[in-house]
């Protein structure tokens, strides 16, 4: 069984209108089946709208299935309590898209990190901020600035500091939404170069989100593209790359700025 199971997974929600529901549906996720296996990438890939995102929020228990199920290493997700799914939610952390809004501006980077170092864990007092320059020095940013607020940090540092967040409970899975689609393009590959890097180090299996082709094929052993809430072609990164079989993915593939 691979690690990560996703079986027959749907999303639907109903059409609203002034008077209430519609009876219509809106099928975000309709009918997807997907596997990952222990320690490789997946890149699911699609145009904005076609159900990414909140696939990926169903992974993640933040978002729950119409139908269908999602099993991680063996567990039925879906079929657990909340309280169930908190304490499971160790092993799978998410790098949002906007670091800019996924950092609470209250909390300096110190009490961040720590928060999610201790969630496995309580850390002995003495020990708390040399656990943190450590997870700072490994995503690329200086331990001296751990007492700063987000706000003083720029955009790729704020991703740099999400990412710390998302893998120090050390999770098996980690799923990354979009994760440099709101930097600058000179800091995007500094970010990816970081996610692959932690990504062989750490053993993690991940989930790489992105309507970016070129982006998910650097990054992916494996890509799904997705399309209207369904899967319509999975297959290895370069088969999909250069050997497409979905006319959607030649479309997507055409699209790539040539230089």
């Amino acid at each position: 069984m691979a690690y990560l199971e996703i079986s027959n997974a749907c999303v639907h929600f109903p059409v609203r209108n002034t008077w209430g529901t519609t009876g219509e549906l809106v099928r975000a996720v309709d009918g997807v089946s997907l596997s990952v296996e222990k320690g490789r990438i997946l890149g699911l890939v699609g145009e904005s709208g076609c159900g990414k995102s909140t696939l990926t929020r169903s992974i993640m228990q933040l978002q729950p299935l119409t139908a269908g199920s999602i099993s991680l290493d063996g567990v039925n997700l879906t079929a657990l309590s909340p309280a169930q799914v908190r304490r499971r939610r160790l092993d799978f952390q998410m790098v949002f898209q906007d670091p800019y809004a996924s950092l609470n501006p209250r909390f300096s980077i110190f009490s961040t990190l720590l928060e999610a170092l201790t969630r496995r864990a309580p850390l002995p007092r003495a020990e708390r901020e040399q656990a943190v320059a450590e997870l700072m020095q490994r995503v690329g940013l200086s331990p001296e600035h751990m007492y700063k607020y987000p706000h003083e940090f720029s955009g790729g540092q704020r991703q740099r500091i999400a990412i710390a967040r998302a893998i120090a409970p050390r999770p098996a899975l980690l799923l990354a939404d979009e994760p440099v689609s709101a930097l600058d393009v000179s800091i995007q590959s500094q970010i990816l170069n970081l996610l692959s890097e932690l990504t062989r180090d750490m053993g993690l299996t991940m989930i790489f989100i992105s309507h970016d082709l070129s982006v998910v094929h650097y990054m992916a052993d494996d890509i799904a593209v997705m399309r209207r809430g369904k899967i319509v072609e999975y297959g290895t990164a370069d088969a999909v790359f250069h050997r497409p079989q979905a006319e959607y993915t030649r479309t997507l593939l055409a699209a790539i700025p040539k230089l």
